[in-house]
């Protein structure tokens, strides 16, 4: 197994950079206080200079780091042993760097019950780290989530489309929609690294096809796709896959875990974060790249406000340039986000071509 972590630079590189980025990510995002036991996770795929400096920043703000390091599992989001589970459902914060997530097993649950303020940061490493996290301006980050947030709501027939062959339609009726990438102000609600919102539609109104173009991961064969992986939909689950010799390792994937619960379309998301402009290999990462949209298939957590379901595992992947049209109106076209309010955010915060 190969692993897109950019370990291959110096210990000292973007030092500087890298503790106001865990600084930020500690007190700015998970809100960390004084004397909370904050349980910070990491494989041996994960880049412990970052790991290492949100425990100094969690020390810093008086906040008690529990750091923890096991072996990379070949299986996502599965329930890890024991000493693991039993440390993070009894976190007050739970920082996962794990490049093998175990978010939505057992152990994730008991922790979100708990009241756990969890983020998941898998395969995070120092470049990502500053650009996605200490290099933009993430309270405007969030503020752009929280009008997206708005305007999906206040949709109902979502239609995607790709110049790739993408021409999904959808219906919300009233279907809530989640700012995963906010701040950690509520207890037991996890949040992911900003730049993206996520909800799903009416699971029985999906239909249609979708081209994965950019990225998609698990399987661990894949991350940055060599060919598009063209998924079609009907009543919100996957029918057939097409395409090459990604397609045929993604469809074989799905297939092995015999469970049917593995073909339902589980969420849609935007991404939105500055820092990111392209693929990586690194899913955290891909499906914030500006602009563009990813879809999850699997099991569907509750965070989510759908219907709610466990599968075997979980995969993302990702819509590089879409356009999304709501009840008539453009959003975003090929890419670019076109409605008024949401540009003059996009202006806002520097990005390029707005």
């Amino acid at each position: 197994m190969e692993y897109p972590i950019g370990i291959e630079m110096s210990q000292d590189y973007l030092s500087f950079e890298l503790s106001k980025s865990a600084y930020t990510l500690v007190k700015d995002v998970m809100l960390v206080k004084e004397g909370e036991n904050v349980v910070i996770t990491g494989d041996s795929s994960s880049d412990r200079r970052v790991v290492e400096a949100t425990a100094n920043a969690v020390y810093t703000v008086g906040g008690n780091p529990v750091i923890i390091y096991y072996p990379t599992s070949t299986k996502l989001y599965a329930e890890p042993v024991k000493p693991i589970g039993n440390a993070v459902a009894c976190s007050d914060v739970w920082i996962e760097f794990a490049y093998s997530s175990i978010m939505l097993c057992e152990s994730f649950q008991k922790a979100m019950q708990n009241g756990c303020r969890y983020i998941n940061l898998t395969g995070m490493d120092v470049t990502m780290m500053t650009n996605t996290i200490g290099k933009v301006d993430y309270m405007t980050m969030v503020e752009l989530g929280e009008t997206i947030k708005r305007i999906l709501y206040e949709a109902d027939e979502v239609i995607i489309q790709d110049k790739n062959g993408t021409n999904l339609k959808a219906y919300n009726k009233g279907r809530k929609i989640r700012h995963s990438g906010q701040l950690a102000t509520q207890k037991g609600y996890p949040i992911m690294l900003g730049g993206q919102i996520s909800w799903c539609p009416i699971e029985e109104t999906i239909n249609g096809t979708l081209v994965f173009d950019a990225a998609l991961f698990p399987p661990t064969q894949l991350g940055i796709l060599s060919g598009n992986v063209v998924i079609t939909f009907e009543e919100g689950v996957v029918t057939k896959i097409e395409g090459g010799k990604d397609a045929e390792v993604f469809k074989n994937w799905l297939d092995s875990f015999n469970d049917p619960n593995m073909y339902r379309l589980a969420h849609y998301s935007l991404g939105f974060n500055p820092g990111v402009t392209k693929a990586t290999g690194r899913i955290v990462e891909d499906e914030r790249i500006f602009g563009c949209m990813e879809f999850g298939i699997g099991s569907q957590g509750r965070a989510i406000m759908g219907k709610f379901w466990t599968a075997a595992s979980h995969t993302d992947g990702v819509v590089s340039k879409p356009s999304i049209i709501l009840d008539g109106n453009p959003l975003e076209i090929d890419g670019k986000y076109v409605h008024p309010e949401v540009a003059a955010l996009c202006k806002k915060l520097g990005v390029a071509g707005y």
